[in-house]
């Protein structure tokens, strides 16, 4: 039997607010190493994989410097944990698109055990049906690897799947897969510049979405 289309989510930023929480832990990374990066510049790489933020905001940083970088802020950000929080109307995005009989897929580059933290605090396993993580790819967004792996984990085609993000880096790798995106204002980053990005539809938060979502792109899979 063919698989049941597939809404494939970002989970930082998108289904549970950490985008700040990651600011700030890679603040605390970068001040531990005595380089000085400015939050703004930092939040404005969020969603991207962990080594090519490193590289645009130090281009000069050595590897030795980007692995005590990654490991830091993997230990500040976990010690946030307990300032994590779904986003409003995150869980009942997941079990409306469940009921629509959609497969719900969580599409992140998160690396297992920070993705273990937002699972737990989502608590919607019973309505997933794949999930990606860092170890899945070599290079995550803005390369498009980590959305074909969920394709091939839903067992669909990119035009099989639309992709819910917060960051323009979710839209350049859903255009750079094939693959439908909707943003979320969730992120810190404003509907006119997720749209540029390649963004069809931009909604204010995940219950923004809910409201919308036999009209949206993803009621759109139903055929």
């Amino acid at each position: 039997m063919a698989a049941h289309p597939a809404v494939l989510f970002d989970v930082d930023g998108t289904l549970v607010d950490t985008n700040y929480l990651h600011v700030h832990a890679w603040l605390r990374a970068f001040a531990d190493e005595d380089l000085s990066v400015p939050a703004w510049r930092v939040h404005r790489c969020i969603g991207m994989d962990g080594t090519s933020l490193i590289h645009d905001l130090c281009p000069d940083a050595s590897d030795e410097t980007g692995q005590r970088l990654r490991q830091l802020h993997s230990r500040y950000y976990r010690q946030s944990a307990g300032l994590m929080q779904p986003l409003p109307g995150a869980r009942d995005l997941l079990h409306g698109v469940a009921d629509l009989g959609l497969q719900v897929v969580l599409a992140t580059s998160a690396p297992e055990d920070e993705l273990e933290l937002t699972r737990q605090v989502l608590d919607c396993d019973d309505v997933v049906s794949a999930v990606t993580m860092s170890g899945d790819v070599d290079t995550a967004k803005p390369e498009p690897d980590i959305i074909k792996v969920a394709l091939d984990k839903a067992g669909v085609v990119p035009a099989q799947a639309v992709f819910v993000g917060d960051a323009v880096w979710d839209a350049v790798a859903c255009a750079r897969a094939g693959v439908t995106s909707v943003g979320l204002l969730t992120g810190g980053v404003g509907g006119d510049e997720l749209r540029a990005a390649g963004m069809a539809e931009v909604y204010e938060d995940p219950g923004a979405l809910l409201a919308d979502l036999r009209d949206s792109a993803i009621g759109a899979l139903l055929g």
